[in-house]
């Protein structure tokens, strides 16, 4: 081969067509020549986003950043994805700007969406989550530091110091106050022990309490008891309940006078019969209305109730022939 202008242009063109072809497969892939369907996604922001940056599903890579454009105050985001890559991707996808660290490229993260939902076509626009300004989170961390710096520097020796210097000084003032406080702490403490070994001995009402076999047996004696009498109880409301339902059904001398029509309607009669003698008894009518209302019949009662009074009062100086006859001769 002649080493000619020609050769060496030739050689320079190849060169730059291969360097051509490896940045673009490190800045924007070799993806974008490849087939692929266009997906898009509309954020508010996409922080530092840029063309070319890797499309991602459960971090694998599926695709590439193929534009970015500003639209009614929002940041459109068209992606190129492999075909195959594009049929996982549902209508509620949702698309999320990452970052792989805090000094890494961004991405763009794809969730797979829901089985149920239909395949994302090219005029499918993803929802989207925003994610946390990484220059905002920076900002935040540095405020807390300095904050903690400013904490920092205000414990210096002097001031720790001045802090302790009168809690020191209350202590030693108080010196004497604290320590009758301590001894009587002490004795506290000493006088709980012997109350509380007192106790563990079966001592004072307390001990008696706990350990006195004798209130025991009482307290059980008294459960025995009251779960006898609510066990008769029980038995009497439930003969109570018998007791009412044989009267309801008629059963028996009360349930009959409560359930039995034909004593109903006798004692009715019966009651309508006594209301008519009393009322000829108050008629007068009758033997007993004569007697209760004949005023004839009441004063010659009173008449002979009189007579014998009379004849009574001739008795005592008399014997008992002539009391006898007296007593026939006042009457008739």
């Amino acid at each position: 081969m002649k080493n000619t202008l020609e050769t060496r242009l030739g050689i320079f063109v190849a060169l730059a067509v291969i360097a051509a072809v490896l940045i673009l497969e490190v800045i924007s892939g070799i993806e974008m020549f490849k087939p692929g369907e266009n997906l898009k996604a509309l954020f508010n922001s996409v922080q530092e986003l840029k063309i070319g940056d890797r499309v991602k599903m459960a971090g694998v890579e599926v695709g590439r950043v193929k534009s970015i454009q500003l639209t009614n105050n929002r940041v459109m985001v068209t992606m190129r994805l492999r075909k195959a890559d594009a049929a996982r991707v549902k209508t509620d996808s949702r698309a999320t700007v990452k970052f792989t660290g805090l000094m890494g490229q961004n991405f763009v993260s794809i969730s797979f969406g829901s089985p149920a939902a239909g395949p994302a076509t090219p005029e499918t626009i993803l929802e989207t989550d925003e994610q946390a300004d990484l220059s905002a989170m920076m900002q935040k961390i540095d405020k807390v530091a300095d904050g903690v710096q400013n904490i920092t520097k205000s414990f210096t020796g002097f001031k720790i110091d001045t802090l302790l210097g009168p809690l020191t000084d209350l202590i030693q003032a108080n010196k004497d106050p604290l320590t009758v406080t301590i001894s009587n702490l002490t004795l506290t403490s000493s006088n709980l022990q012997v109350i509380a070994d007192q106790i563990s001995q079966g001592k004072g009402t307390v001990g008696r309490l706990i350990y006195d076999d004798t209130l025991y047996n009482s307290a059980v004696s008294t459960i025995t008891n009251l779960q006898d009498t609510s066990s008769e109880i029980k038995l009497a409301i439930t003969d109570a309940r018998k007791i009412i339902a044989q009267v309801n059904s008629g059963q028996g001398t009360l349930g009959k006078l409560l359930t039995d029509e034909t004593l109903y309607r006798e004692t009715t009669e019966s009651m309508a019969t006594l209301n008519e003698i009393l009322q000829k008894i108050n008629q007068g009518q009758g033997t007993v209305g004569k007697l209760i209302n004949d005023q004839e019949f009441y004063k010659n009662a009173r008449m002979t109730l009189q007579k014998l009074d009379q004849a009574t009062e001739g008795l005592e100086d008399q014997g008992p022939l002539s009391v006898l006859g007296t007593v026939v001769g006042k009457l008739f």
